[in-house]
């Protein structure tokens, strides 16, 4: 019987061990945890949101890096299959906003406890607590593996599932790129990604905390916009995270050499005419106070102190002694509050991995090796990577999926 290997129990090594026993294939697959989808399992703050009920086009134009590549693996497994897939195994799901797709119970141990189910029927052999030292390679053709204690197996084929390398207290390492060079495949270079943004602004620790809801992020390359959004994200100790901000980490690594702003603009809803007609009315109101007490209405009281600073106003100065022409300086530190971001957060808080092997070298119909015959990759090890909401698991799934029937 064809005997494949698979290195690595998350997602895409789970789905291709799956699909190559389903297809009459003797499988082992070979975990170096004590178990089975350990990123898995805190995946969607443990939720584990395992796909997305978008249309297929949304599927592509949510992936950042190399979305043509994935054509074969997202038509052969679709989202859509991906669902049905689960109903199937027993494992009801339900989908939320953004078209998030969440097991019904809440807890990504069901999604676990679905693949880990169907692996047992399907008779495929569990190695876990188990290493691969190298692969086995003769004549550019992939014969096996040799584990850690010098034991070699041999194998009809390999699939490399092994992953990337954000959230390393998960077991992540470098071994699947490191295998990937022996067959002779070039990385691109791997980076965190979906992760925080670090500031220079001193002013961080005063605001955090702060969650900022229907607000403007734009974020400069050497005073060149290179991306902005709209949505809701928030202050840390060492600077800003959130929805808007993750999002925008997955297109900045290019420019992280260049000097990097970032421009929040508080009243998007409102231009900068509408904003002063509003602040005006205002300070109609509080004409005796102090600038610092007279725009509770407008701002939320922590922000108060940091637009009064960056506007470069006094906040001690009384509302009846500003000039329109500090009021119209204030108006535009409300809808241009800028920031310095000196970089982003490290592995530990990534959310996935940028860059991986280079995905020229595979060839997309059946995830196998142009260099080596007879090995395969799946999954986030390749270059590929895609926005939060699903689709970096749809990637895993769909890249796995492939590379199990077609080996």
């Amino acid at each position: 019987m064809n005997h494949v290997i698979i290195i690595g129990g998350g997602a895409a090594g789970m789905m291709a061990a799956i699909q190559a026993a389903k297809n009459g294939r003797k499988v082992t697959l070979i975990e170096q945890n004590e178990k089975l989808g350990k990123k898995l399992f805190i995946t969607g703050k443990g939720r584990c949101n395992f796909t997305n009920a978008c249309d297929i086009e949304d599927l592509f134009q949510s992936v950042v890096s190399n979305p043509k590549f994935l054509y074969s693996a997202f038509y052969t497994f679709s989202n859509d299959m991906v669902m049905d897939f689960f109903e199937e195994l027993g494992m009801s799901y339900k989908i939320e906003r953004g078209n998030r797709v969440f097991p019904t119970s809440d807890h990504s141990s069901d999604v676990i406890k679905a693949l880990e189910k169907e692996l047992k029927r399907l008779n495929a052999t569990i190695l876990l607590n188990t290493k691969v030292k190298s692969l086995i390679i003769e004549n550019n053709i992939c014969k096996g593996i040799e584990i850690v204690n010098h034991k070699k197996m041999y194998a009809d084929s390999v699939i490399v599932a092994t992953g990337g390398v954000s959230y390393p207290r998960t077991g992540a390492c470098k071994d699947g790129y490191e295998f990937a060079k022996q067959s002779g495949h070039n990385i691109i270079s791997v980076q965190p990604s979906l992760v925080p943004f670090v500031l220079e602004d001193a002013c961080c620790k005063e605001l955090m905390g702060i969650s900022l809801k229907n607000v403007s992020a734009t974020i400069y390359a050497d005073n060149k916009k290179v991306y902005s959004d709209f949505g809701e994200m928030l202050f840390t100790h060492f600077g800003v995270s959130g929805p808007i901000i993750i999002k925008a980490s997955a297109y900045i690594h290019k420019y992280l050499d260049k000097k990097l702003k970032l421009v929040i603009d508080l009243k998007p809803a409102l231009d900068e005419k509408v904003l002063d007609e509003r602040i005006l009315k205002d300070f109609q109101l509080f004409q005796n106070k102090q600038l610092k007490n007279s725009l509770d209405k407008l701002l939320l009281r922590s922000l108060i102190p940091i637009v009064i600073e960056k506007s470069g106003l006094d906040g001690e100065k009384k509302i009846n002694e500003l000039t329109k022409e500090e009021r119209k300086k204030l108006g535009y530190t409300i809808k241009n509050l800028s920031f310095s971001v000196t970089g982003l957060r490290g592995w530990d808080e990534a959310i996935v991995t940028k860059g991986g092997i280079k995905v020229k070298e595979i060839d997309p119909a059946t995830m196998e090796s142009k260099l080596t015959a007879g090995l395969y990759f799946a999954g986030e090890v390749l270059d590929l990577d895609a926005l939060t909401g699903g689709f970096n698991l749809q990637i895993a799934w769909s890249t796995g999926y492939l590379a199990g029937v077609s080996c």
